[in-house]
């Protein structure tokens, strides 16, 4: 049981972790239940918008069953690698994913490996489904971050900013509430990269490549922020780097180039389909991605 505050917003909350139990034995966790709500959230969006993406629904179902299944192995993976000075001496605890331990990054490559497997071995365009894939991301990044709250985990340093957040979960310190900015930053990208894909994108993977500066650009100064990162096992120029921040780097610089170099690239296979009578939707001809 928590009792958290925001005294810059006035808001006061009690909060359990716990949401529920099966026979007085067998708990539920709110963080459990928003992942999953996020995961639905996704679902529901790509079911209505995979026929704008040219993407058969069928299909991409069977990437999305397997993405879920190889992201929370992949969350679990990158957390025990980086944290092997533990996990190393513990073995069974490997597995004990019921006491935390899951990492975003992780769960984005393990979706993106088994998602993207499928997609091939069903011969599917694999750039239309980034483009999808990296919209139904940022809602379940957005949704999911709630479970943080529920734990009064991932917050940040102490502060007096307006949004501080105050629980015995933070020592009775007001501290950033990390969860919150990222939240509400993924939301707004979710609004951002929909109305984008709707009026401006020229070509498939397109949305990809901003999905990765505009998440990249957040996390790398939000983790900043962060309390319990994961930290790379050396230093760089004498400045001991959180791993989130050296991948969020690789990800703006990436997703920068990447932007440039397939403005340039003509390819009409995939150029972004448009269908004025159906969408009411404008979408100029423009150059494109090579396909993947």
């Amino acid at each position: 049981m928590f009792h958290v505050s925001f005294p810059g917003l006035g808001l006061d909350f009690t909060i359990n972790r716990v949401a529920f139990s099966i026979g007085g034995t067998f708990d539920i966790y709110w963080y459990a239940l928003c992942i999953a709500t996020g995961v639905l959230l996704s679902l529901t969006y790509a079911y209505f918008n995979a026929k704008r993406f040219e993407i058969d629904i069928d299909k991409l179902l069977n990437c999305f069953i397997v993405g879920v299944i190889t992201a929370i192995l992949g969350a679990r993976i990158y957390y025990v690698a980086f944290k092997w000075d533990y996990f190393s001496q513990h073995p069974s605890q490997i597995l004990n994913i019921r006491d935390g331990g899951i990492a975003i990054y992780g769960a984005i490559i393990g979706a993106l490996i088994g998602g993207l497997i499928v997609a091939k071995i069903q011969k599917m365009k694999l750039l239309p489904v980034l483009d999808l894939t990296m919209i139904c991301f940022l809602i379940g990044q957005s949704v999911g971050r709630w479970g943080n709250f529920m734990n009064q985990e991932a917050f940040g340093t102490q502060t007096d900013s307006l949004f501080r957040m105050v629980s015995e979960g933070t020592g009775q310190v007001a501290v950033h509430p990390c969860f919150l900015y990222e939240s509400l930053w993924c939301a707004l990208g979710v609004l951002v990269l929909h109305i984008f894909s709707k009026k401006w994108q020229k070509y498939y993977g397109q949305l990809a490549f901003l999905y990765m500066v505009w998440y990249g650009v957040e996390r790398f100064f939000v983790e900043g922020l962060r309390t319990d990162s994961l930290y790379l096992p050396f230093e760089i120029f004498g400045y001991e780097l959180r791993v989130s921040q050296l991948l969020s780097l690789v990800l703006v610089v990436a997703g920068i180039v990447l932007l440039i170099v397939f403005r340039n690239k003509n390819d009409m296979k995939n150029t972004v389909s448009s269908d004025d009578n159906k969408d009411g939707l404008k979408k100029e001809e423009s150059q494109e991605a090579e396909n993947v």
